[in-house]
């Protein structure tokens, strides 16, 4: 049942509400053809949520501010570019939720236009930062803003491990991992484009038909029913934007070698990339991925290691109420809604 989001909200006026904003990694995609009504390409993929996130806190914005305004340090969040901004802008459109102007910080560590979905994660963390301010409880309208807001932004409304179809906003929840899966994360100096990505795809041929992104919805779905970390056929771990993002960008091959010879038992390019995931789901998995990051240390970009999360690793929490201190700091630039 929804609870009213009329009025100045429950908890804004006493600190900062605090979340995190895991990264997600594809475990197989599998690509269709672009849809004639929004121009978006169907999929077949399992998003895993990691550990690797950012940290976002909201709070009332300071007297004067005229409206919603976002920091977020040492990232270019341009008017009208940043997805958390247009979150906040879209909760408020579709709830008449009146709260004084909000201030959201953010702190970022998924690296950017990597393929690792960390403006969609801050988009989702921001929608469940209002909802909680607002006292709203209504998850079917946060997946309805989610989908409208970017492809990968339903996934990331609560963190976990699902299989995402047509364009990424058909989800069903798969098991957790267990044993746990362990990631290892290569960064690339360069950003790649989304939209690029997915029409290099295009002129390169790898969509699939209907029945073949059928059959690999099928199959991954019965791979992962009960748990397991990764495929036994591990053919279904395959990226069909793989061979696209690495005509764009060559250096994907060093970092794909470099994740082998780090032990990793599987490695590929998470999303449109260019960012290499090595994945670890053996014995001692995060043990694993973690020491294959400190034997790249000196890397450049580094690298970095995490493990599969739940939800409950990006839930709302309160911060220190008595400092008001969001733990994010306070400079950045803004981008207002």
């Amino acid at each position: 049942m929804s609870a009213s989001p009329q009025g100045d909200g429950g908890q804004e006026a006493t600190g900062a509400l605090v979340a995190l904003a895991p990264a997600k990694v594809n475990l197989g995609l599998f690509l269709g053809a672009a849809r004639a009504t929004d121009g978006r390409h169907e999929l077949v993929s399992v998003m895993q949520s990691i550990s690797l996130a950012d940290e976002l806190a909201l709070q009332t914005a300071p007297a004067g501010a005229a409206a919603d305004e976002v920091l977020c340090p040492g990232v270019d969040v341009g008017e009208g570019e940043n997805l958390a901004a247009a979150a906040l802008r879209a909760f408020r459109q579709a709830t008449g939720w009146q709260a004084p102007p909000q201030r959201l910080s953010i702190l970022k560590r998924i690296p950017v236009a990597g393929g690792l979905a960390g403006g969609s994660a801050d988009a989702a963390a921001a929608l469940r930062l209002a909802a909680c301010t607002a006292g709203l409880d209504d998850p079917e309208l946060l997946h309805e803003l989610a989908v409208a807001l970017g492809a990968d932004v339903p996934a990331q409304l609560a963190p976990g491990r699902w299989l995402a179809t047509a364009a990424g906003e058909r989800l069903q929840s798969l098991a957790d991992p267990s044993p746990a899966l362990g990631v290892l994360v290569l960064p690339l100096a360069g950003e790649l484009s989304t939209a690029a990505v997915y029409a290099q795809a295009d002129r390169l041929a790898l969509v699939r038909d209907a029945q073949a992104l059928e059959q690999r919805r099928r199959a991954l779905q019965a791979a992962l029913a009960l748990g397991a970390p990764l495929p036994a056929e591990r053919t279904l771990l395959h990226n069909d934007l793989q061979a696209a993002a690495l005509s764009l960008c060559p250096a994907i091959g060093s970092a794909l070698t470099e994740a082998r010879e780090a032990g990793a038992e599987h490695a590929l390019v998470s999303g449109s990339g260019p960012t290499v995931v090595g994945l670890f789901a053996r014995a001692n998995a995060g043990a694993r991925a973690q020491r294959a990051a400190a034997s790249l240390a000196g890397r450049t970009p580094a690298p970095a290691w995490a493990v599969a999360v739940q939800a409950g690793f990006a839930a709302p929490r309160r911060a220190d109420a008595d400092s008001g201190d969001s733990g994010l700091g306070s400079h950045g630039r803004r981008a207002r809604t």
